[in-house]
């Protein structure tokens, strides 16, 4: 059996509370409007005590020999009027001149007197003759003496009976403060089971669990952005990539610190689909939609991939593909030239071959020897050599600026390859743009502390107002494909550089341009 839902444990709770609330309210009611009766009742009956007092005939009747014969008249006069339970006139000491019980004229009056016969008036609820009942006793004064006194009450069932035709008011209030709670703790109800599915609270608290312990333990980054695209979740993943800090959540998502590109895609709520960003110090891979319920936007559901170790993966990898292909240029290259070698020897000329063979040799072992002397990073002469033979394949002569000088240490060997790849490859494209004759020259200088990395190209060079613009990601000089088309090399370049406390420039050479990586040198170094 399926247990109660929340909506309905609440709207069950919300009951209990209401009829307990309404209960202690309606039992209040009563008590205070019992007290408020009694109050009114004990003023009537003083009310009406005090005008007997005062009256000319009590006075008149006093002085007679028998006053009872003119006071017992009047007094039951009174008591039918004012519909009283008794009216008595008695002496100062109580002895009484009235009483709707005949019997008991002459007796003493059963109550508190003294105050009254000291010229005060009280109130009080006693248990006289006729049972307990809300009386009031007032002084009769003659010339400023008191003569006499005069009570009038009424007995406590009476003033219950007064009570008692109040009660269906009282009850049908609360009857309808309760229907009016019934009808709201229901339509309160019926709206959380909407808002919760129906569920119960341990299912909605497990859920939550898993949920919470699911967003947080995979390994995508996750924000979930509402309408005014303000964060509202972000899990462990999407703080480590976005380096986000730890009050994120409520925050507007482009005033979080993000690079500003990436701040301006989130904030814009357009589907994306494999997007490329730079962050702080890594690449990530943006995907983003929209969330909906019931055809109702909700906000925006942002992905993260982590493409930085991804990103340095590929790039090795296409350093060590040119590499590859540069050797098997150079086995058929060598192949050829074997060829012409050994036709020359079968055609008796010998010295010939070996000039041939020697000159071949010294162009390839000049090009490996200025690399390697000057570059003392393998990973990366490995990737200029390679680099050299690609270039030659296409028309273009990369050059080692002499003198160069690149020691070991400086940085990362990735984040050289990074710097050096990519603006080979791009000084290798805009010499292609230009006429001959076509060359990139890698230079490399230790001053003032810090190492000066430069690649120069012959190609038609860089238009200042475009300087700045070069190192944002998605410019390029070519057509390209959004996502993870081109756009990116010089932005990683700058991101790498940075990574290292350095900075990259860009001038204009004297036939093309001119890129200037400066890296503090390490004390290691």
């Amino acid at each position: 059996m399926r247990k109660w839902s929340l909506a309905r444990q609440l709207f069950a709770l919300q009951a209990v509370v209401v009829m307990i609330v309404l209960s202690g309210m309606t039992v209040a009611a009563y008590l205070q409007l019992d007290g408020a009766n009694r109050d009114a009742t004990a003023d009537e009956m003083l009310g009406i005590a005090h005008t007997l007092a005062d009256s000319p005939s009590v006075l008149a009747a006093l002085d007679d020999p028998a006053p009872t014969v003119a006071l017992q008249p009047l007094a039951e006069r009174v008591r039918h009027d004012t519909d009283t339970d008794f009216v008595v006139v008695m002496t100062v000491d109580g002895t009484r001149f009235s009483h709707p019980d005949a019997s008991v004229i002459g007796r003493t009056f059963i109550g508190t007197i003294a105050p009254a016969a000291r010229g005060e008036s009280i109130t009080e609820t006693y248990t006289g003759t006729l049972g307990p009942s809300v009386r009031a006793v007032v002084p009769v004064f003659d010339g400023g003496k008191v003569v006499a006194l005069v009570s009038v009450g009424r007995t406590v069932s009476a003033v219950s009976r007064d009570l008692a035709a109040q009660v269906p008011l009282v009850l049908g209030a609360a009857g309808g403060a309760l229907l009016l709670a019934a009808a709201g703790s229901w339509l309160v109800s019926r709206w959380l089971r909407r808002t919760t599915h129906d569920l119960g609270p341990a299912e909605l608290s497990r859920m939550y669990e898993y949920y919470d312990a699911v967003l947080h333990a995979v390994r995508e980054g996750l924000l979930l952005l509402d309408r005014q695209h303000r964060v509202q979740m972000v899990n462990d993943e999407a703080r480590r990539l976005l380096q986000l800090p730890a009050d994120v959540v409520g925050s507007k998502v482009d005033e979080i610190g993000l690079p500003p590109a990436l701040g301006a895609v989130l904030v814009t709520g357009e589907a994306r689909h494999d997007e490329i960003h730079l962050t702080g110090d890594g690449v990530v891979v943006v995907n983003q939609r929209a969330a909906r319920w019931a055809g109702r936007r909700l906000g925006t559901v942002v992905t993260l991939r982590d493409h930085t170790e991804l990103r340095a993966l590929v790039s090795e990898l296409e350093t060590i593909r040119g590499f590859a292909d540069s050797l098997n240029a150079q086995a058929h290259e060598a192949a050829n030239q074997l060829h012409t070698v050994i036709s020359l020897i079968e055609l008796g000329r010998a010295d010939e071959a070996l000039e041939y063979a020697t000159g071949e040799l010294a162009v390839a072992q000049h090009l490996t020897d200025a690399v390697l002397a000057a570059i003392a990073v393998p990973e990366l002469a490995a990737l200029v050599v390679g680099k050299a033979s690609e270039a030659a394949e296409r028309g273009v002569e990369l050059q080692v600026e002499d003198g160069a000088v690149l020691p070991a240490g400086i940085a990362d060997p990735r984040d050289l390859i990074t710097i050096v790849g990519n603006l080979v490859d791009n000084a290798i494209d805009a010499a292609l743009e230009a006429p001959g004759p076509r060359r990139v020259v890698l230079g490399s200088r230790v001053l003032d502390g810090e190492v000066v990395l430069t690649v120069a190209d012959s190609g038609p060079g860089l238009d200042p107002a475009d300087a700045e613009r070069a190192f944002t990601r998605g410019w390029s000089t070519k057509e390209h494909a959004p996502g993870l088309g081109r756009g990116l090399g010089l932005a990683l370049v700058r991101q790498a550089a940075h990574r290292h406390a350095g900075r990259v420039e860009v001038r204009r050479g004297e036939t093309g341009a001119v890129f200037a990586v400066h890296l503090p040198v390490p004390i290691a170094a």
